[in-house]
């Protein structure tokens, strides 16, 4: 059976992650007050006739505080189950800073779950943090939903966690502009500012690292070559490692100034490359997205 644990802040898309699993023949249970998940998988598994191959739980700040601080007890009750039916466990956290937080509940005009309690909303999205960061400190995938908009939380859910099932492992690169500030949610940053930037010739301005005029340019770069070089080697390297301790998601992520031109160009480079060897591989552009 496979579990996946959907938890986060309220307002990161909990409630969209949720459904698009569900979508995809999850049976879904959201809010599920967390000291009741041993109980609630005994009961799935008691059943001579096993209905549900695929689960996803939400879990958020409403659970008693108490049996959140207990998070990793019962992670290891989970583990190490006496049971024939071997549990498969996942834990996706989603986040987003905190301006975006306010302004989609302020556009949405729903409460927080916390505000019930006198705190004005940045307090209780802080409060939400920290009762939370158990869960968060065990969560396999982190996905920061600050620049994310439903449509493309639906896909990244669909490419990481239900794909991800065909292979062992799922790998993402993502690229970015530091001028809109770096992603919390990688595991690997890579710095290409240091490398000839298209930008500055004129034919080249308006395009992407994704037409080919910006293609031939950079690959003619005995820089952008050599940066390839180490960037590919280094993850070939760190990978099977990455692998043999049974980490399912890695995010790449490759930074330029504005995200348009040199860590396009890098992030597509390294997908075709590591394709060929793995299975899931799959890429965002968080700026030419917009």
């Amino acid at each position: 059976m496979k579990l996946v644990i959907i938890s986060g802040l309220s307002g990161s898309g909990k409630t969209v992650a949720l459904h698009t699993l569900e979508d995809e023949d999850y049976y879904c249970v959201d809010n599920l007050p967390i000291g009741l998940l041993p109980q609630f998988i005994d009961r799935i598994l008691s059943r001579p006739v096993q209905l549900y191959d695929h689960i996803a739980i939400g879990i958020d700040a409403r659970s008693d505080a108490e049996d959140l601080r207990d998070f990793d007890t019962i992670l290891e009750w989970i583990k190490n189950r006496d049971s024939k039916t071997s549990i498969e466990l996942e834990i996706i956290y989603l986040q987003a800073n905190l301006d975006t937080l306010i302004k989609r509940f302020s556009d949405t005009r729903r409460k927080h779950p916390l505000t019930k309690k006198g705190l004005p909303l940045s307090e209780a999205i802080e409060v939400e943090r920290s009762l939370l960061q158990g869960v968060a400190t065990n969560a396999n995938l982190y996905i920061d939903t600050t620049k994310t908009n439903i449509h493309e939380l639906r896909n990244l859910i669909k490419e990481r966690i239900v794909k991800r099932e065909q292979s062992k492992l799922s790998l993402l690169f993502h690229s970015f502009g530091f001028k809109n500030g770096a992603p919390i949610d990688s595991d690997f940053v890579f710095d290409v500012r240091c490398l000839p930037n298209p930008h500055w010739e004129p034919n080249l301005r308006a395009l992407t690292g994704q037409d080919a005029e910006v293609i031939a340019f950079l690959q003619d770069q005995k820089d952008v070559r050599e940066m390839l070089d180490h960037i590919k080697n280094y993850l070939a390297f760190v990978i099977p490692k990455f692998m043999a301790q049974n980490r399912y998601y890695i995010t790449v992520s490759i930074g330029c100034t504005g995200g348009q031109h040199r860590s396009v160009f890098i992030a597509e480079t390294l997908h075709n490359e590591f394709r060929d060897d793995i299975e899931n591989v799959s890429i965002h552009h968080r700026e030419l997205n917009k």
